[in-house]
């Protein structure tokens, strides 16, 4: 039984980092459209970062400056 350890250790740490691989640590922004500012403007009504993407793209990344 003790063989089935390491190999489920291993899948529980690969499943963790697939579902988060898509994420970075941006709890604390809460990205917003900004109209004004053409399309594919964004800013954080959080801390206020402010980007320019693609239409159709949303910001995936924490700006904030630390």
């Amino acid at each position: 039984m003790m063989f089935l350890f390491p190999p489920g250790l291993l899948l529980l740490f690969l499943g963790l980092w697939y579902y988060r691989r898509g994420s970075t640590l941006t709890r604390a922004c809460r990205w917003r459209e900004a109209r004004q500012g053409g399309a594919g403007h964004w800013r954080c009504a959080a801390c206020g970062a402010e980007c320019d993407l693609a239409p159709g793209r949303a910001p995936r990344h924490c700006l904030r400056q630390q």
